[in-house]
């Protein structure tokens, strides 16, 4: 016999596992979705799915071979697994499961579920329908049979549906028939229905637009044309997808003649053809396809012009040059090599006496002295504003949009030095802003930051201190720098000025798209005076956000012209001090001039500066980078140059 411990040790493993059959037996009841796949993931069970596109054309017998335009991808439906689920009733009732399903009800759902999954929906005594309705019929409150009944109605609903779009008549009433016989289906059958009757009504119409499109009436005549069938059958039947892939092949038979007038180079033609072509199906990949063909042509018809007309201007044929680039520039207005051609074509007849990239002075016809030497800036075009690539940039940067230079100008080779702004104060007289109103911003060594002087002056540099005669001048206004470049004009007989913000922008950039006029980022060399981390002010103190591993020895303004020129020859566009502008400031380039000329409002206080400082972040040193300031502000960090027309 076994020991009392034994014995007291079968109670104990016999009243837990009669707890557990218990907890087991109540989790069952009140969740049995715990139990039980979610009607949701029958949905999901994998079926086979149908072909997915409208079959394409076919040459016709006897017709030679054509190339194939690329229409993109052919018309496809969803899958019908994706209409099955869409169509299922998630909300319909389920019956409450008292009761566990017995093995052999499950064995036959087994079946059923592979039945369902192998595609045989109906038909048979070993179709999905007919075995969940039979496990419906031995168990009442089985769910899973429940379930498997709307699967397979969706199911068989789906196919209808998608029969339907596809055309296939026959299919669809097989299917519906069978769908008919499922219980509940009394409203997808009559929708179906319905949608059935539909087709049959539009087949003979989808025939004769097939027809006329063989004869070549694809869209002529009005009111005739396989493109009128195919419209009127999308209006009795808005889902036909036979009628949608036939208008893209009307579609098709149109831009071919697109394709055929370019041959012949006219693109007139060839461009209201394409209109006809956008009126049918808008935004088709194979009208995109197309334009980009129309385009690729367009273009190397526009170079063959464009190269005679530099044929001409090497001649010296200056007249034959205009035309020829003028009939280059109708027939592809963005054509390579126009910009650069209309900038050789601009320089034959531009800057007066002066050459692209030559340094000249104007000498004063009052009193000895001449202008700051003067950089002649070649004319042509640049994107103005902050790239989508550009990190850092701001709102006040966009959008991004193209400037045409197109007339000559001159800007100086550097910022107005203190000892150039000295000889304007002693001739004429004026009294700077710094003096007048009293005080500049300058820098704190103690603090690190900008602070107020009421005794700094134009004399004085960044810190307040004495400055060089041959530093850039700073704590000026920008009517100290408009009433220089008024002076230099009345001295020389010229016409001198502040520069635009686009002219600016345009000889800072120098040709380059790149972030800075240099590069991307870092400095390989000493090219300007900016923030470097290896950068010390006279205390010691470093910049907090700076170049990485970039120094260049000064902590405030250098001397003009210690650093490398931009590729137009200009120095200090992009570091040493932000200087004035003639612009007023405008929150963004929205409606902003293209021509290069400056956006003025009458009356407006506050001017565009632009260009890096010597306190500038790397973000602010950008060739993009922008700022608005009171016309009245005085700092230790801007400056300005002036420019003469041409």
């Amino acid at each position: 016999m076994p020991s009392n411990d034994t014995l007291q040790r079968q109670r104990n493993l016999g009243g837990l596992i009669g707890i557990v059959v218990l907890v087991l037996g109540l989790g069952y009841h009140f969740f049995p979705n715990l139990f039980h796949a979610k009607p949701e993931d029958a949905a999901q069970r994998s079926v086979p799915v149908l072909p997915a596109s409208v079959a394409g054309r076919g040459a016709a017998a006897g017709e030679p071979a054509t190339e194939e335009l690329n229409a993109g991808p052919p018309l496809t439906l969803a899958p019908t697994a994706v209409i099955a689920a869409r169509l299922a009733r998630e909300h319909e009732d389920l019956p409450k499961q008292l009761t566990p399903d017995p093995p052999k009800l499950r064995a036959l759902l087994d079946r059923a579920d592979k039945a369902l999954a192998d595609g045989r929906l109906a038909g048979g005594a070993d179709s999905a329908a007919a075995l969940y309705l039979q496990a419906v019929k031995d168990k009442a409150d089985s769910r899973r049979a429940a379930q498997g009944v709307i699967d397979v109605r969706a199911r068989l609903a789906a196919q209808t549906e998608r029969d339907i779009a596809l055309g296939n008549a026959e299919d669809a009433d097989e299917h519906l028939t069978e769908l008919r016989q499922l219980p509940s289906s009394g409203d997808d059958a009559a929708r179906l229905s319905a949608a059935l009757n539909t087709l049959v009504e539009v087949r003979p119409l989808l025939a004769k637009a097939a027809g006329l499109l063989q004869q070549g009436k694809a869209d002529q005549p009005v009111g005739h044309s396989a493109l009128d069938i195919y419209r009127e059958v999308q209006r009795r039947d808005p889902q036909n997808a036979v009628a949608e892939q036939g208008i893209l092949d009307v579609q098709h038979a149109v831009l071919d003649r697109a394709l055929a007038a370019v041959a012949k180079n006219d693109f007139a033609d060839a461009d209201k053809v394409l209109a006809e072509a956008q009126a049918i199906r808008p935004g088709s990949q194979q009208l995109h396809d197309v334009r980009q063909r129309v385009a690729a042509m367009r273009e190397a018809r526009a170079s063959i012009v464009l190269d005679q007309a530099s044929s001409a201007l090497d001649a010296g044929n200056v007249a034959m040059a205009k035309q020829l680039a003028t009939q280059a520039q109708a027939i592809s207005p963005q054509v390579a090599g126009l910009a650069a051609f209309n900038l050789q074509l601009t320089n034959a007849q531009l800057y007066d006496n002066h050459k692209p990239g030559q340094v000249f002075s104007d000498r004063y016809v009052d009193m000895t002295g001449q202008s700051p030497a003067m950089v002649v800036i070649p004319t042509g075009g640049f994107l103005m504003g902050a790239a989508s690539s550009n990190g850092g940039r701001n709102a006040s940067e966009l959008p991004q949009h193209w400037v045409g230079i197109t007339q000559g100008f001159a800007i100086s080779r550097s910022a107005i030095t203190v000892g150039q702004f000295r000889q304007f104060v002693r001739a004429s007289g004026y009294v700077p802003d710094s003096v007048k109103h009293g005080g500049a911003s300058v820098y704190d060594e103690r603090s690190g930051t900008m602070r107020d002087d009421g005794n700094a002056t134009w004399q004085d540099d960044y810190a307040g201190r004495k400055a060089a005669e041959n530093l850039p001048v700073v704590n000026v206004s920008w009517a100290d720098a408009k009433a220089y470049a008024d002076w230099l004009s009345r001295r020389t007989g010229k016409t001198y000025r502040l520069p635009s913000e686009a002219e600016f922008a345009y000889a800072l950039r120098a040709g380059t798209t790149t972030r800075y006029w240099w590069g991307d980022g870092t400095p390989k060399s000493k090219v300007e005076n900016l923030t470097g981390s290896r950068d010390r002010s006279p205390s010691g103190r470093r910049w907090s956000h700076a170049f990485r591993d970039y120094g260049d020895g000064y902590w405030g303004p250098a001397p003009v012209m210690s650093f490398a020129p931009n590729p137009f020859g200009l120095y200090d566009m992009g570091g040493n001090v932000t200087e004035w502008t003639d612009d007023c400031w405008h929150d963004n380039f929205i409606h902003a001039p293209v021509d290069g000329s400056a956006w003025i409002n009458p009356g407006c206080s506050t001017r565009v500066l632009r260009g890096g400082s010597w306190g500038s972040s790397p973000e602010q040193a950008r060739s993009a980078w922008r700022q608005g300031a009171n016309a009245g502000t005085r700092s230790g960090r801007v400056g300005f140059r002036v420019v003469r027309d041409l």
